[in-house]
């Protein structure tokens, strides 16, 4: 079964040693040897990683000669944004709607505990 776009790229951010790799990567153009570096793991281990990476499009591998340069391709990224980001306005349309109604009810609290200060203080009068 095909798999879209988003759902590769999700999956590919899913793992956070890939993660790791597109921060370094953000940084620049740099080999596979140098991105495996900080990682307790082979290099088929690594290449595994980027294969998903590139699988995806996050990345783009390219060859010069012994060098095997990797960079970053963030349309993708930018694809994931733009999803999440509508998530995101209606999630924030919906704590503001909770606010709203959470200062009513506090506010309808606030009139009942006043009314009730006032009650008593009539009350403490009249004895």
């Amino acid at each position: 079964m095909p798999t879209d776009r988003l759902s590769n790229t999700f999956s590919a951010l899913a793992d956070p040693t890939r993660r790791a790799i597109l921060a370094r990567l953000a940084l620049g153009e740099t080999s596979v040897t140098e991105l495996a570096e900080p990682f307790r793991m082979s290099m088929p281990a690594v290449s595994k990683h980027l294969k998903v990476l590139e699988r995806a499009g996050l990345i783009v591998r390219g060859r010069a000669a012994q060098w095997r340069p990797c960079r970053l391709e963030p349309a993708p990224l930018e694809g994931a944004a733009e999803w999440l980001e509508n998530y995101r306005r209606l999630w924030e349309e919906r704590f503001d709607r909770l606010e709203v109604y959470l200062r009513e009810l506090q506010a309808k609290d606030d009139t009942r505990l006043a009314s009730k200060k006032i009650k008593e203080k009539s009350r403490a009068r009249k004895k």
